[in-house]
């Protein structure tokens, strides 16, 4: 029996349970610090960078001090490209309350603009934030590349959301892991498929 091995392969597992728990708490304590309106978007890219930052190889970073830097640096652009989806959203959900309502007197036209915006809207929140994380740009340059990344790569997008279904799920049934591993092993799953498609990226354009 290879007790080393498996002395090894414990110690790296209590690691990671203990990262994930760590980063996990910290977005909750950070989003409750921004009275929950302003302290989710900054919190989400923060755990979004530090999720990055492991796949890359910085697996010993100072998670808090990190996590503090990254929430402070970013308030500003998250909060603004956060708070413009969830606008976006609230336009979408009061067209959708005039179409329910509408007895069938609204047009085909309409219905499928509808169905088109809102496709366009999901690629805007699961790519938009990735994309904060990883690179300078304006707002709206974001959304836009997010909605290009989305279309093109639209088999990773249904693959990030398939992903975050199924831990939020898990998280349902299990309420437990909502306080320390919901988020973070959320937004590893985020992280690493949306990696994946920036390294791609940038392997092409060099």
């Amino acid at each position: 029996m290879n007790v080393n091995g498996l002395t090894g392969s414990l110690n790296t597992i209590l690691t990671w349970i203990t990262r994930l728990a760590l980063l996990n708490v910290l977005w909750i304590i950070f989003s409750i610090q921004g009275l929950l309106i302003a302290g989710i978007f900054p919190s989400t890219i923060a755990a979004l960078t530090i999720c990055r930052k492991w796949q890359e190889g910085e697996k010993d970073i100072p998670i808090w001090k990190t996590f503090k830097r990254i929430y402070r640096d970013e308030f500003l652009a998250s909060n603004i490209l956060g708070w413009a989806i969830m606008f976006m959203g609230l336009l979408l959900y009061l067209n959708f309350l005039v179409m329910s309502t509408s007895h069938g007197e609204v047009s085909i036209i309409i219905i499928i603009a509808f169905y088109l915006l809102t496709f366009l809207y999901i690629n805007i929140i699961i790519w938009s934030f990735p994309l904060l994380s990883n690179y300078n740009g304006s707002i709206i340059q974001h959304m836009k590349n997010a909605i290009i990344l989305g279309i093109v790569n639209i088999h990773y997008t249904l693959t990030i959301l398939i992903l975050l279904f199924c831990v939020t799920y898990v998280s349902l049934e299990f309420p437990g892991m909502i306080l320390f591993f919901t988020v973070s092993i959320g937004a590893l799953c985020w992280s690493w498929i949306s990696q994946g498609i920036f390294k791609k990226m940038d392997t092409a354009t060099n």
